[in-house]
């Protein structure tokens, strides 16, 4: 799980970590265990920790793909969280209508412009003309994979998002979201439901930051490390560092947050150090951000990483090397720091000595 800022549509950094692997054989009897044995179970802990964790926010939304379309997820909504997740099921509802067969006779809002992220490498984002639902649907506690413990129904927002002419080649996008927020009853309701479509859009950075940890980054799949144990270190740092990768790149066309997002003060000092060096004659060539900023070592970290100040913006593989880099002279920067620091001082010993 990563923090996105709502206004900005930054990434935040890292709030949770679940980390397993999978038995040889399927488990048995799996409509009957308890969702405490199940994989799945890592939504409603990662919702838990991000509730922990971000009790100070003005507001915490929790966004989930279809993976997290659980009944216990709905139940079981820590206090001050909100769920905005995409409905992988059609749920029986109380009053026995299918979830998917709800909005038949609800009327659309309206229309909206929404950007469908590429689906495979190569393949262009495009721009969806859609029309957008929105109710209230109470849904029925399901046979199986609830708990005795879950309530009998749960009452969501309900927000469909179709689209009714898409170009030639490409099925029509619909997306169907179940949450918490709500629509109905709010002053313009309309607005209510772009609001809860345009943060559902927001869950394709998990995406980018999957992707800087592998083909965009850091390989973490063409590791040769074998042992389990250091395999999962490795993937708690991989994600660590491919979060660190996009700040960066969110950052480089300006941010209003500062460089200790992701570096310790003596790499912010080294950075200091290092920066002017990469700086050239023209005025594009020159760091344009506030002295500690996030934008400021985005931009010395993109030049490390080979960018020229000119033509393609820095992405996640150009950040991933000049961070590399920075490190490695910042380590030498502290060495000669010491070193600096250790002559003077038997200079001056000497001196008073003699």
């Amino acid at each position: 799980m990563v923090a996105i800022d709502v206004d900005t549509e930054a990434v935040l950094g890292v709030v949770h970590a679940d980390i397993w692997t999978r038995p040889a054989e399927q488990a048995s009897e799996r409509r009957a265990r308890p969702i405490e044995d199940k994989e799945s179970f890592r939504w409603i802990e990662g919702t838990a920790a991000a509730a922990d964790l971000l009790n100070s926010a003005a507001q915490l939304i929790v966004i989930g793909d279809r993976e997290s379309d659980i009944y216990s997820q709905f139940a079981r909504v820590p206090p001050g969280a909100e769920l905005i997740v995409r409905a992988a099921q059609n749920r029986k509802l109380a009053n026995d209508e299918n979830l998917f067969d709800a909005p038949s006779d609800w009327r659309v809002f309206g229309a909206m412009d929404i950007i469908v992220p590429p689906h495979r490498p190569g393949e262009a984002a495009r721009i969806a003309r859609v029309g957008v639902k929105a109710g209230r649907v109470c849904i029925a506690k399901p046979r199986n994979g609830a708990a005795k413990a879950d309530p009998a129904t749960v009452t969501l927002t309900y927000v469909e998002v179709s689209e009714t002419n898409p170009p030639k080649g490409h099925k029509p996008i619909i997306w169907r979201l179940l949450t918490t927020l709500p629509v109905a009853g709010e002053p313009d309701e309309f607005a209510a439901a772009q609001e809860i479509v345009r943060l559902y859009r927001l869950r394709w950075r998990i995406e980018q930051v999957f992707r800087a940890m592998k083909s965009d980054g850091l390989r973490l799949e063409e590791t040769q490390v074998k042992d389990a144990t250091s395999l999962f270190n490795l993937a708690a740092i991989a994600l660590i560092a491919a979060a660190r990768t996009i700040q960066l790149v969110d950052a480089r066309d300006g941010s209003p947050r500062p460089a200790s997002d992701v570096a310790d003060p003596d790499l912010i000092a080294a950075a200091e150090a290092i920066g002017p060096t990469l700086e050239r004659g023209t005025a594009r060539q020159k760091n344009p951000h506030p002295l500690h900023s996030l934008a400021w070592l985005s931009w010395i970290v993109a030049r490390l990483g080979g960018w020229n100040c000119y033509y393609k913006p820095p992405g996640p593989k150009t950040m991933r090397a000049g961070w590399d880099r920075l490190t490695e002279r910042a380590a030498g920067y502290a060495i000669g720091r010491a070193a600096g620091f250790a002559a003077g001082y038997a200079v001056g010993t000497a001196k008073q000595n003699a």
